[in-house]
């Protein structure tokens, strides 16, 4: 028979007290600054909007992590927060016990108590009780920050959104709306501007913009791109050139690319489709204010110059991640992928080539290099034209990066019939044979054979096989 563990004394006490939600109020004023907490988190789960309301006006710490217990956004609790936040905004001075900075609306994951104080179990031991001054004088109000992550899409209205844009829309000077992760999918500009016009532009961290926007609509958007001057994280998908923007192209490019001027702090950089830098990226390489550590420009053409323009920007010289997929290098010089390489191979840790359309000759050059980096962990090539030769030495070449964890090959070329039919017959020897290399290289590895048709945009298909295992136990 099981033996329920019984209440904790503490979590007796605050259901007691907000039995009676008038005296639970008036005890506020006197109450031990580390049972706020515990009174916070009842009063939640149980739904007491009064006691929250109060709660939020005499919070006695700097930080309320209040989207550390949403799961879900909560509409009425969000409203009592507001109420007991409207009370600390009209009054000119704040009250004695009240140190209430920032009001915490994002789900991070992390526990509720750990946020304030740390670990649960030493809330109320005698080294971890925290007081409050009982000075008596009155403190200046200073702005209030709301925390919140946005996501913009054409889904059904949030209301919890709403109702918080309305709220802040009235309440600008007094307070800080501010956001780190911006997500924008699928919705109007003049709803993303009237957004925008309401947040921090200079808190935002990351942003992700998955939209079909015309280069006009990227323009409108770049003037509050340029604003966000701390953003870590950028991420461009699916803008497309209007027939009328071509005249104008050469502009909406410089538009766009000049903000990266104000991006001081820009790390990470992905850009699915962007046509409209073919032959100009160099205008935006030059723009780059910070060395990146990732860089992404998948499913688009580029030039042999833009190539070029590629390898020598400096603030590409650190790079731990390097994705060109579906960019169709077909025809290209070997030299100007190794030399590339060359410039990043002292850092790079994540290499994908897929679907770049390369043959032996420009995946050989590259062999050597692709030797010397010795902190790569993921190679994705597949979905080239290559031989099983060229599969076979890039398999020797990169026997001694000890840090690589995932290879991803093409089935060669051998594998398919004169008419592209796969054959597995063929296949099924192919692997064995990469098999006995992986063996006599005496190196545990995984490696990935993809076969698939030859891509067409937007219609990639890809169809991985079992991986060819060689663990070190069956070395001998």
């Amino acid at each position: 028979m099981s033996v329920q563990t019984p209440p904790r004394l503490l979590n007796l006490a605050v259901k007691s007290l907000l039995r009676d939600e008038a005296l639970a109020i008036a005890a506020l004023e006197c109450l031990p600054a580390e049972l706020f907490p515990p009174l916070f988190m009842e009063a939640f789960s149980g739904g007491h909007r009064e006691s929250l309301k109060a709660m939020v006006h005499a919070w006695p710490f700097g930080h309320l992590p209040l989207g550390g217990l949403m799961q879900e956004p909560q509409l009425e609790t969000l409203k009592a927060a507001f109420d007991g936040l409207d009370i600390l905004l009209a009054e000119k001075v704040r009250p004695r016990r009240s140190k209430l900075q920032v009001l915490d609306l994002r789900n991070t994951g992390q526990d509720f108590w750990s946020m304030w104080s740390g670990p649960r179990d030493q809330v109320c031991s005698p080294v971890g009780l925290v007081t409050v001054p009982s000075c008596k004088m009155k403190q200046p109000s200073a702005p209030l920050k709301v925390f919140i992550d946005l996501c913009l899409s054409s889904r059904a209205p949030d209301r919890f959104l709403t109702y918080l844009l309305s709220w802040a829309k009235w309440r600008e000077g007094p307070l800080h709306l501010c956001c780190k992760r911006l997500k924008i999918f699928a919705v109007p500009m003049e709803t993303v501007r009237k957004v925008l016009a309401l947040v921090r532009l200079d808190c935002i961290q990351a942003v992700e913009v998955n939209c079909s926007w015309t280069l006009s609509t990227l323009g409108m958007f770049s003037s509050y791109l340029g604003q966000m001057r701390n953003v870590r994280f950028l991420s461009l998908a699916h803008i497309h050139i209007l027939a009328e923007e071509e005249e104008e192209l050469n502009q909406y490019v410089s538009q766009f690319t000049c903000q990266f001027f104000r991006l001081q702090h820009l790390q990470r950089l992905y850009m699915e489709s962007p046509s409209f830098l073919k032959g100009r990226l160099d205008q935006l390489l030059r723009c780059l204010q910070t060395p990146l550590e990732t860089l992404c420009i998948t499913n688009c053409p580029l030039t042999e110059s833009d190539l070029i323009h590629l390898s020598r920007c400096p603030n590409l010289r650190q790079l731990k991640d390097l994705d060109l997929s579906g960019v169709r290098l077909t025809g290209f010089s070997p030299e100007l992928l190794q030399a590339l390489l060359e410039e990043v191979a002292a850092t790079l840790q994540d290499l994908d080539l897929i679907y770049c359309g390369m043959v032996d000759s420009q995946v050989e050059a590259i062999v050597p290099v692709l030797s010397r980096c010795h902190q790569l962990r993921t190679l994705g090539i597949s979905g080239n034209l290559l031989s099983v030769a060229t599969v076979e030495k890039l398999l020797r070449h990169t026997a001694q990066l000890r840090s690589l964890s995932l290879e991803l090959y093409p089935a060669p070329l051998e594998s398919y019939s004169a008419e592209g039919a796969l054959e597995m017959g063929r296949l099924g020897q192919i692997r064995d044979e990469l098999t006995g290399i992986l063996r006599d290289l005496g190196q545990p590895r995984t490696i990935w054979l993809s076969t698939s048709p030859w891509p067409h945009c937007g219609n990639k298909i890809f169809y991985d096989l079992e991986p060819i295992l060689c663990p070190c136990d069956n070395l001998a």
